[in-house]
């Protein structure tokens, strides 16, 4: 019980915010619109059972004129279920769809929100995100609904085929087995033990399921996730020659797959066996039990038949788990994963650095600031930096010091630290990484990245581009591609050069942001950035000692391994 207890909280509590939302009234609508599907359904089923046995009397009876009269009402009969077929097909999947495109949303705000998808990354706290979000939230609402509305249908059905069921079977007496005892309609507690029985059974074949079915998904999406790298560092793995080494990853990644695959296939088949055996033998139990009283003429063959078929109805509703167990353990699996991402998402360090716009300032400046690795070790311990407006700084030293880590906790985005960081309010302040983000799309929008209503003109871009180098891709600004993948690592970072040209930013970090240029290329881009953006300040992170000459203040991060790093300033 405590088992289903937990499956049922973590379902509801992955469920309900939809049809809270904003959207309740069409969800609601929606909802009620497959629940009562679902019921008229069951309704035509008990249409059918009781046409079964008047239908099938009139062939006993050679009743001719009740013969072609069933032949009509059945015709009226299938054109009703058709159009309750159909609508069923309509209404249930919108609602899935609607759900999907819901969800998807706000996983993805709450993913992005207080960038939960970088903590995540710096974090490792779960695996394959993006799977989550595209396939586990699809299959939360597709298992959900079908299952819903399975046993919504499986209790009507039960209700409304048990009671036929125990009026049609009669009492059966005990007496010829010399016990003086007579068991009311005895169809309905034999289906009844029937399926409890088939039910428990199917438990012990299938539990198995769901831990297999949790690391299949798994398995899968990191399979997915090495194709995708091969495939995005195609040409490093080239001049590397590691296709071999590749190829060895990826079949060690497929063997996971497999070898999963192999353990549910075999858990399934036992399954399968049993269900099918189980419902094989469904079939004829009816027509066993209800014979003597057949043949001995206490019933007609229409009784017979319908006996059978409240039989199958009733056995079928009480079947329901067995008949789901494979659905349940997918979904028991889908929600972990979904509760899992959550918990990932919301996770946040015990410590924070708190970066806040402040009015009437207007340098940047860091206070009582400590940074950590996510391993805990420290970097740096109350340093005070100082970055006054108009007065370029360089800031430099040895790989490992800890100079990314310190300019992405200038940027707000450094999880493990704590102390200060003040802005001055409403300055526009951009942060050029050494490895820029290009999105997919237009040129001219990498371009105007990140500032989406940016109202550069293609003028304005255009020279930017010159200014950079890049003059020879004036001409495909409306070209949309993949932009990492066509310019080199030289030509992306001049793109971000252009970028910074086009935004006009107040304040400009950059962390070996030229990098991938010749000393003349970095020349060129820090004299037109000087040229072109004379009211911005610059904070440069770089190992160059040609890199002095475009700052008035150089300081040097010292660390040596193992021990808290200490920020000094060179004098000129």
């Amino acid at each position: 019980m405590k088992r289903v207890g937990s499956f049922l909280g973590d379902w509801w509590r992955l469920v309900i915010p939809y049809f809270k939302s904003e959207e309740w009234p069409i969800a609601i609508t929606l909802l009620v619109g497959a629940i009562a599907l679902t019921f008229a359904g069951v309704g035509l089923e008990v249409l059918f059972n009781d046409w079964n046995r008047r239908f099938y009397d009139s062939i006993q009876n050679k009743n001719e004129a009740v013969f072609w009269k069933e032949i009509i009402f059945f015709s009226w009969l299938a054109a009703l279920y058709i159009m309750v077929f159909v609508a069923r097909a309509i209404v249930s999947p919108y609602l899935r769809l609607r759900w999907r495109k819901w969800l998807t949303r706000h996983y993805l705000a709450h993913w992005l929100d207080d960038r939960g998808y970088y903590r995540i990354e710096l974090m490792r706290s779960v695996d394959n995100v993006d799977q989550r979000i595209s396939e586990d939230l699809n299959q939360l609402g597709q298992y959900t609904m079908t299952l819903l509305l399975g046993l919504l249908s499986a209790v009507a059905t039960l209700v409304s085929f048990l009671f036929i069921l125990w009026e049609l079977s009669g009492p059966l007496s005990l007496a010829p087995i010399g016990i003086d005892f007579t068991i009311p309609g005895y169809m309905a507690w034999v289906c009844l033990i029937y399926a409890v029985v088939g039910s428990y059974l199917a438990n012990l074949v299938g539990r198995r399921l769901i831990p297999l079915n949790f690391m299949r998904q798994r398995y899968e999406a990191n399979f997915r996730f090495s194709l995708v790298r091969v495939r995005e560092n195609a040409e490093g793995i080239a001049l590397y020659h590691g296709e071999q080494r590749e190829d060895d990853a990826l079949n060690a990644r497929f063997i996971d797959v497999f070898n999963n695959g192999f353990r549910v296939l075999m858990t399934q088949a036992q399954l399968a066996f049993y269900q099918s055996g189980y419902a094989q033998l469904a079939i004829v139990f009816p027509y066993v039990v209800t014979a003597p009283r057949f043949f001995a003429g206490a019933i007609t063959f229409g009784v017979m038949t319908q006996t059978a078929s409240a039989f199958g109805q009733v056995q079928s509703a009480l079947s329901f788990f067995i008949d789901n167990y494979t659905s349940l353990a997918e979904l028991r699996a889908v929600m972990d994963r979904l509760k899992g991402f959550q918990i990932a998402a919301d996770e946040k360090p015990a410590t924070a650095i708190d970066v806040t716009p402040q009015a009437g300032r207007s340098d940047v400046a860091a206070e009582k600031l400590t940074l950590a690795l996510p391993t805990g070790q420290a970097l740096l311990e109350d340093l005070d930096l100082p970055l006054r407006k108009g007065q370029s700084v360089l800031v430099r030293g040895a790989s490992g010091t800890g100079k990314s880590t310190l300019f992405r906790a200038l940027a707000g985005i450094w999880p493990f630290g704590s102390g200060q960081v003040r802005v001055p309010e409403g300055a526009r302040v951009l942060f050029l990484p050494q490895k820029p983000y290009i999105p997919i799309g237009t040129l001219r929008d990498a371009i105007k990245y990140p500032d989406e209503h940016s109202r550069a003109s293609d003028t304005d871009i255009a020279e930017a581009l010159r200014a950079t180098g890049l003059g020879h891709l004036v001409d495909r600004l409306d070209e949309v591609a993949h932009w990492n993948n066509v310019l080199s690592g030289g030509e992306q970072q001049r793109l971000a050069a252009a970028r910074a040209i086009v935004f006009k930013p107040d304040w400009l970090f950059m962390d070996e942001a030229t990098a991938s240029l010749d000393e003349a290329a970095e020349a060129m881009v820090y004299s037109e950035l000087k040229r072109r953006l004379p009211d911005t300040t610059m904070v440069s992170i770089g190992h160059r000692p040609t890199l002095r000459k475009w700052h008035d203040r150089l300081l040097e991060l010292k660390r040596e391994p193992g021990q808290v790093g200490t920020l000094v300033e060179v004098p000129a």
